[in-house]
């Protein structure tokens, strides 16, 4: 089971690092990304959404050979809880419940020529990237508490 959660915070990590630096077609559209945001803001988001989930691994496959020290079940819990919320809260919410024409105009113009295997609702489209993401840390929490409990 530490080793699936590892591999899980290990594709997390990848994309949180990446996925507005290094274009990958269809599945990113780093141009559009670019447009929407500063560099100077990008480097600060990539840097907050990434750094926390970095540490989290690095100290997860130390720990492989042992256990998780419970420092480290906190850690994960509160970082990919905190992840998993936001989620839901970016693009979840919007899509499923309540619009957000704000939200849906700026996703629109940041993920509308990427790839996306939902249909459009309540004016956005979570991409096959960013549901990947999300699916990845549901799986992580799931593992998270099979490693707890």
């Amino acid at each position: 089971m530490l080793t699936l959660l590892a591999f899980l915070q290990a594709v997390q990590v990848v994309i949180l690092w990446l996925h507005d630096w290094l274009p990958l077609p269809p599945l990113n559209d780093v141009a559009a990304v670019r447009r929407a945001d500063t560099t100077a803001r990008l480097v600060w988001v990539t840097l907050i959404q990434s750094v926390p989930y970095t540490i989290g691994l690095i100290y997860t496959i130390r720990a492989l050979q042992t256990h998780l020290p419970g420092w480290l079940l906190w850690w994960l819990w509160i970082s990919y809880g905190l992840l998993f919320l936001g989620a839901l809260r970016a693009w979840w919410f919007p899509y499923l419940v309540r619009p957000e024409p704000v939200r849906a105009a700026r996703y629109r113009e940041m993920f509308g020529s990427t790839h996306a295997f939902l249909p459009e609702h309540n004016g956005m489209v979570p991409n096959t990237l960013h549901a990947t993401l999300h699916v990845a840390t549901l799986a992580t929490l799931l593992v998270l508490a099979a490693v707890t409990f």
